[in-house]
């Protein structure tokens, strides 16, 4: 009882401080030592390097030497007064990473965002783009304390849900979006709000359009999930020649290359609601798609590259589709999984992506030459020049938040990236799709201070950045881990990664121990 009463007040006071006590800046001058950089640009590694960082401003890049030899310590950058030394030698550093499909937990997953933003950091994410979730007046508030780092926590650019309202924010008087010009002005009261663009989900062609062509003109990004309820009407394409900066998942695509057919071939007794129906048959629509390198499939590639489409498929978030006892095996759901967000996942008819009504060996088969089809379009567009960008869309089917994202980032390998595509992927390709590629996406001088340093070559093992490391053999026969990101940097504030995950690991065991929760499998009884 003693040891609960501790653990609750320390879990308490952790969550009590401004800034994490693990967080360690902003410095007047911050000087990164000895590092072999990773750039966001494709360039390949470089080091050992010295960064210096003043008031989270990059102010130089200096190689100071050559691998395996000794660096001559007077030809580095010099530390000032009140400055701080990092010694990260031997060490690898990339730009802060970026999550373009980052929801911030969830009241059905009772995923708080404390949690949630300490997973995200604990890998390295120290930018999200939160697609819609509990309101733009909770999203903005956060991103207000997180732009003053008054909570540990990665910047957020805010994307309302398209008709989103909340208790201030009510332009239309909870009236539906039914006109044109509803749209319009639904539109222009979500910039005047402060939000950084909207999350579209389908609608009427004339009110897409409408409600594109507004955002387009105030110059704010916007994102799309096609759901199939408007889809048939309004596809990838009609979205992308209106004005949207950026789609989500894959949905409306395969509806774009469709040759013999204008709909799903969808079963006759199909139910939208049932959504073991819906992601059944989702698993089998790149197979109704134009062959891929065909005519059809090249003109609709084409024309979304002239149109400098961005392409965010978020891969993990499906993969439990295909192979469903890994992803419920994640080793990292014991320790860091709350009960809550178990719960969530566990087969319902209700919870959003629990629809495991009755999932077997046919079904997975069909999403794995789903992925197949989907990885070759997704390869041939970063090929030819499209921009594809790394987003998770944690809290649902299995993926957790900052542990997902590093999953993301090995399908993204697995489509056929190269891994210094791959981290483009995940940095400078967000950059640009934000619109803040000035700022953020590669290490530069004169761009903000977000860096990850691992002690690992993420290029040759993308595993050790999960929180759980990577496991190796040593010449001894020992089984390690090894890995974690070991720093997160962001605006100048270096966190010790691992400490977040420990503060994580402290608020699931917390929780456990207020009912003897454990972990089950679906079905299991103890």
């Amino acid at each position: 009882m003693k040891k609960r009463i501790l653990l609750t007040i320390f879990v308490l006071a952790q969550m009590a401080y401004s800034q994490s006590p693990e967080g360690d800046g902003p410095h007047n001058q911050l000087i990164i030592r000895g590092v072999t950089l990773i750039n966001g640009n494709g360039a390949p590694p470089q080091g050992p390097i010295d960064i210096v960082v003043e008031n989270n401003i990059i102010k130089d890049i200096q190689v100071v030497g050559y691998p395996g030899v000794k660096i001559n310590a007077g030809k580095r950058p010099l530390l000032k007064p009140g400055g701080k030394e990092l010694d990260c030698s031997g060490m690898y550093l990339l730009p802060g990473f970026i999550d373009m499909h980052g929801h911030i937990g969830g009241v059905a997953q009772g995923a708080e965002p404390d949690y949630v933003f300490r997973l995200w950091m604990g890998h390295g994410i120290t930018t999200v783009r939160e697609p819609s979730g509990r309101g733009i007046d909770f999203a903005l508030d956060l991103k207000r304390k997180s732009a003053k780092n008054e909570i540990v926590a990665p910047r957020i650019f805010a994307y309302t849900g398209f008709g989103q309202t909340s208790a201030r924010f009510d332009p239309l008087k909870g009236v539906p979006i039914t006109t044109p010009e509803q749209a319009r002005e639904w539109v222009r009261a979500n910039a005047k709000k402060g939000a950084d663009g909207i999350k579209f989900f389908g609608a009427e062609p004339e009110i897409m359009e409408a409600a594109l062509d507004e955002n387009k003109k105030l110059g704010l990004g916007s994102a799309c999930h096609h759901a199939q309820l408007s889809v048939a009407r309004w596809n990838v394409l009609h979205s992308a020649r209106a004005g949207l900066t950026s789609m989500e998942h894959w949905y409306g695509l395969p509806e774009a290359l469709f040759n013999e057919r204008t709909v799903q071939d969808y079963p006759l007794d199909y139910n939208y609601q049932n959504e073991q129906h819906r992601f059944e048959n989702a698993g089998k629509l790149w197979a109704q798609a134009a062959k891929p390198y065909s005519e059809h499939w090249n003109a609709v590639m084409d024309e979304l590259l002239k149109l400098d489409f961005t392409i965010d498929p978020t891969f993990n978030i499906y993969e439990a589709s295909r192979d469903l006892q890994r992803a419920r095996r994640a080793e990292w759901h014991e320790a860091y999984t709350l009960p809550s967000l178990w719960e969530f996942y566990q087969p319902s008819k209700i919870s959003h992506g629990s629809y495991w009504h009755d999932w077997g060996t046919e079904q997975e088969v069909a999403w794995k030459e789903n992925y197949q089809l989907w990885m070759t379009f997704i390869n041939e567009y970063k090929n030819r020049g499209g921009r594809v960008t790394t987003g998770s869309d944690s809290g649902f089917i299995f993926q957790l938040y900052g542990f997902a994202y590093v999953r993301e980032l090995e399908l993204l390998r697995e489509a056929g990236f190269h891994p210094l595509e791959v981290i483009r992927a995940a940095t400078l390709n967000g950059a640009e799709a934000l619109g803040v590629d000035n700022t953020l996406g590669t290490v530069a001088i004169g761009k903000l201070a977000d860096f990850v340093v691992v002690e690992e070559n993420p290029l040759k093992n993308l595993k050790v950045l999960y929180g759980t490391g990577a496991i190796k053999l040593t010449k001894d026969n020992e089984v390690v881990r090894v890995g974690g990101v070991k720093y997160t940097i962001k605006d100048g504030i270096v966190y010790d990664a691992k400490a977040l995950l420990e503060e994580v690991k402290q608020m699931v065991s917390l929780e456990k121990q207020k009912t003897g929760y454990k972990i089950l499998q679906p079905g299991v009884k103890e």
